[in-house]
């Protein structure tokens, strides 16, 4: 395992992968998602950047200092950022020493993009035997479209996301976030945790070729699998079951909560003790979940004018006494400052030195009743230059000097 950049044994914490270096080539969402699931989980994850632009989306969102994002916050903490012009030979030179030493290379380069740069994996495997090298693409290395570049939107289009997602009889809606680069990242982390554990038996490191659309198709989940039986899409439900009823999002006189019963018993308390219409528990139409979701409409019709007349808070209090599932629906910003997150210390607040105070998620992981810390916050660009290539690569002060004037670094 590489040697990692020692830090303080105080802001250690939790970390199953120390000793893992990962070389982050990629940029914009997917391939960055899965180097922070790396960096969060221990890792030290050095993220190479162009030195006059940075990653795409150091210019997406809401503005966070001279070089930050929102959007770039989201997915790079716990890396290091370097710059380095991969169009220069030495440029390329620097990286391919970099990744010499590193046990991970990320990159989502088009496909052949890296093997231009002299970064592809039968470059580095020559050098690195025992790298775990992952290529996030578009489409497929199996298909005739495997060069074709790929973009959430459109790959949500494509495997049906759009299609069922939304209320019946809306069009096609995606997703409010980029789901198929999130998957995608997460996946891609998934697979080189398993080649790692593979490498401790084998000393090899293998090739791994993750694709948006393989991932976009597997988001469609049963989904999927119910308009292949079906031989059409399956209706909408919007925001309820397409199987259980009343299971959704309700309105009460005050505001949404989401209401979640998911069995008959249930749906007797909830007649009898939260809305107190035993009648209904009682009615052929409704007794069982098959006719409640056969006769669906007739049921929410009923529910409704009598779910609003409540107070979200009492018809809350109801449902948790009587055991069934419930909640508020949340406005994101209310979410966010929810006494519930803060107690899972799901937010880490930090000092930006150009922004002043900012938060960013947490690592969502909790080991052994510790949460994984923030080692690093999302990097100023090229923050971290001098620092990791005197580190890893022994460069000095006139050597670093020389690649600033040349505008390599």
């Amino acid at each position: 395992m590489a040697k990692i950049y020692e830090l303080e044994n105080s802001v250690q914490g939790i970390r199953p992968l120390a000793g893992v270096r990962v070389l982050d080539l990629s940029r914009v969402m997917a391939g960055p998602l899965c180097a922070m699931a790396l960096g969060d989980l221990g890792a030290d994850v050095i993220k190479i950047e162009h030195p006059a632009r940075g990653d795409d989306t150091r210019d997406w969102g809401v503005r966070v200092g001279s070089t930050n994002t929102s959007y770039f916050n989201s997915a790079n903490r716990n890396k290091r950022s370097i710059c380095l012009d991969l169009k220069t030979e030495e440029g390329q030179a620097l990286a391919r020493r970099l990744a010499a030493k590193a046990d991970v290379v990320i990159q989502n380069f088009k496909v052949g993009g890296a093997d231009k740069l002299g970064l592809g994996y039968e470059a580095i495997r020559e050098l690195n035997p025992g790298v775990v090298y992952c290529s996030i693409s578009g489409y497929s290395v199996l298909s005739p479209e495997r060069s074709r570049p790929g973009y959430d939107l459109v790959i949500q289009g494509e495997t049906g996301i759009m299609a069922m997602n939304g209320e019946e009889g809306q069009g096609p809606l995606k997703f409010g976030v980029a789901a198929v680069d999130m998957f995608t990242g997460m996946n891609a982390a998934q697979a080189i945790l398993a080649v790692l554990y593979e490498r401790h038996t084998t000393g090899q490191g293998r090739h791994i070729q993750m694709a948006l659309f393989d991932n976009g198709l597997a988001i469609t989940s049963y989904y999927g699998l119910a308009a292949w039986l079906g031989r059409q899409d399956p209706a909408k439900f919007g925001n309820s079951h397409p199987a259980i009823v009343p299971y959704g999002v309700f309105q009460a006189k005050d505001g949404p909560l989401v209401i979640a019963v998911g069995n008959n018993g249930q749906f007797k308390r909830f007649c009898e003790e939260v809305i107190e219409q035993p009648e209904l528990a009682a009615d052929p139409r409704f007794a069982k979940n098959t006719q409640r979701s056969q006769n669906r409409h007739a049921l929410l019709q009923i529910l409704e004018g009598i779910i609003g007349s409540f107070e979200r808070a009492e018809l809350i209090s109801r449902l948790q006494n009587a055991g069934i599932p419930c909640g508020e629906v949340f406005g994101m910003f209310e979410a966010l400052q929810s006494e519930r997150t803060r107690e899972s210390q799901m937010l880490h607040q930090f000092e930006d030195a150009e922004a002043g105070a900012q938060v960013i998620h947490a690592p969502p992981y909790v080991i052994d009743e510790q949460r994984p810390p923030v080692r690093y916050n999302p990097p100023h660009l090229g923050e971290h230059t001098a620092e990791v290539l005197r580190e890893v690569l022994g460069l000095d002060d006139i050597t670093l000097e020389s690649l600033q004037a040349k505008q390599i670094i």
